[in-house]
């Protein structure tokens, strides 16, 4: 039964995925409750275990690592107070030398709930290196790349592309 409350939730889910759509602000079509590690390994050709700070160490001797972005790598965020067990994201594309596109799970709060997917999601290098140490990720409540600066542990490149490339991502049992 849809009470008063779900149906706002519902109707403002439904508004702000045509307002990204008409906007081009990252792609909240799905209503998806789903973690970040449980998004990156449906999605990615990586399969790793643990907690997503723990991925850039398993991915040691299995997976290529490195710190420059690129189409289908495994983005690593480091733990810190903001991510007690990291963050994982996949690298959609690269829009220039500071900036990526990725898809990602439980970031932003949407309809006041974490646990979204949100998919060409605008992440920004912000170390002075340009290496890729350091980002700020765009965030919904704000509409623009939050003023927080994460570190990055790097990227885990898949031995193969990504199988879902093309094609609807479904994470529930139909």
């Amino acid at each position: 039964m849809m009470t008063t409350k779900n149906a706002l939730i519902r109707g403002f889910l439904i508004a702000t995925a045509a307002a990204g759509m008409f906007l081009g602000a990252p792609d909240f079509a799905r209503a998806e409750m789903v973690n970040c590690v449980q998004f990156v390994k449906k999605v990615s050709a990586v399969s790793l275990r643990g907690n997503a700070y723990e991925w850039w160490d398993a991915a040691s001797g299995t997976y290529a690592r490195g710190h420059r972005p690129q189409s289908g790598a495994v983005m690593v965020f480091s733990k810190s107070h903001h991510l007690p067990f990291g963050h994982v994201a996949l690298v959609q594309n690269q829009v220039d030398d500071r900036t990526v596109l990725i898809d990602h799970a439980n970031w932003s709060r949407i309809g006041g709930h974490k646990g979204h997917v949100e998919r060409s999601v605008r992440v920004v290098d912000v170390s002075q290196n340009n290496d890729w140490s350091q980002v700020r990720v765009w965030y919904a409540g704000l509409a623009d790349v939050g003023n927080t600066i994460y570190n990055l542990r790097g990227f885990v490149y898949p031995n193969s592309p990504p199988a879902h490339v093309g094609k609807p991502i479904y994470l529930h049992a139909r």
